[in-house]
C-alpha cells in the first residue's frame, strides 16, 4: 500500500458519495438517528444533571447498531459500484437481513458497559446530595465523574472504529464473530499504524461537516423563544431534518472509505 494508492481510493470513495440509491438509504436512517437524538435532548432539558448527561451520549451508543447495518448496505453497494456491476436495491435488502441482525447485535456491549458507568455516574452524584457531607464527597471523588465521563467517550471512539473496521469486514466475507474478531483485530497487530492513519483520514470529512452543523445548529439555540421540552423537541426536529440531509454525503463517504481501506489492508478479499 502507498500514499498513491490511498489517494485513489479517497478519490473513488468521494465520488460514489452522492449516489441516488445510497442517498435513499442513509437520509431515513439518518433521520432515525436524529429522532433519537431529539427524544434524548427533550428529556434531558428539564432532567436532573446526571440524567441530562447521561442523555449526551446514549443516543450515539443507540445509534452505533443502526449505522453498523446501514454502513453494511453501503459497502455492498459501493463494492457493486467499483466493479461496474448492476445491483437490484430489493435483492440487495433481502439478501442481507441475516447479516444486518447479526452486525446490528455487535454494537450491545457497549451499550451495556454504558449502562455500568451511567449507574456509576449516578452513585456519585447521590453521594454529593447527602446532607452535611455532601459537598466533601463531592469535592475528594471529584476524580470519579470525570473518570467516567472519559469512558464514554472513549466508548463513543470505540463505536466509530466498530463503523470503520468491522462493518467491511462483515460485508466482504460472512459473519462468524470469533472470525470477525480475529481479522479486525489481526489489522492492528500486522498494520496499526496503516489502519489508524486511515480511520483518520474517513473521519475528516464528517469531522468538518458535523461540526459546522454542529455549530450552526448552537448558535441558532441562542436565539430560541422557548425553553418548554415540547417546544425544544419540535424545534430540533426540524433542525435536524436538514442537518441529516446535508451529513448525508458525509456519512457516505465514511463507509466507502472504510470499504476501500479494507480492500487496501487486505487485498487478498478484492
Amino acid at each position: 500500500m502507498d500514499w498513491t494508492q490511498v489517494e485513489r481510493s479517497f478519490s473513488r470513495a468521494v465520488a460514489n458519495s452522492f449516489s441516488k440509491k445510497k442517498i435513499m438509504l442513509t437520509f431515513p436512517v439518518l433521520i432515525l438517528c436524529g429522532i433519537l437524538v431529539v427524544f434524548c435532548r427533550a428529556v434531558a432539558n428539564d432532567a436532573s444533571a446526571w440524567v441530562s448527561m447521561s442523555l449526551a451520549f446514549l443516543p450515539i451508543l443507540l445509534s452505533s447498531g443502526i449505522l453498523l447495518a446501514l454502513g453494511v448496505l453501503l459497502i455492498r453497494i459501493h463494492a457493486h459500484e467499483v466493479k461496474g456491476l448492476r445491483l437490484s436495491f430489493r435483492r440487495l435488502i433481502s439478501g442481507s437481513v441475516d447479516l444486518i441482525m447479526g452486525t446490528s447485535y455487535l454494537s450491545i456491549p457497549t451499550i451495556l458497559v454504558y449502562l455500568f458507568l451511567w449507574m456509576a455516574l449516578g452513585i456519585f452524584f447521590l453521594l454529593g446530595q447527602i446532607p452535611g457531607i455532601g459537598e466533601f464527597f463531592s469535592v475528594v471523588f471529584a476524580f470519579a465523574p470525570f473518570l467516567l465521563i472519559f469512558g464514554s467517550l472513549l466508548l463513543c471512539i470505540v463505536n466509530l472504529g466498530l463503523l470503520f473496521f468491522v462493518a467491511p469486514a462483515a460485508a466482504f466475507q460472512p459473519l462468524k464473530r470469533t472470525s470477525l474478531a480475529k481479522r479486525v483485530l489481526g489489522l492492528f497487530k500486522g498494520r496499526l499504524l496503516s489502519s489508524i492513519a486511515l480511520f483518520l483520514l474517513a473521519l475528516v470529512p464528517i469531522a468538518l461537516v458535523s461540526g459546522l452543523l454542529s455549530l450552526s445548529a448552537i448558535l441558532t439555540n441562542v436565539h430560541a423563544t422557548s425553553d418548554q421540552s415540547l417546544a425544544v423537541a419540535i424545534e430540533w426536529f426540524f433542525i435536524m431534518i436538514p442537518f441529516a440531509a446535508v451529513l448525508t454525503p458525509a456519512v457516505i463517504f465514511f463507509f466507502n472509505f472504510a470499504a476501500e481501506s479494507h480492500q487496501l489492508l487486505h487485498p487478498q478479499t478484492q
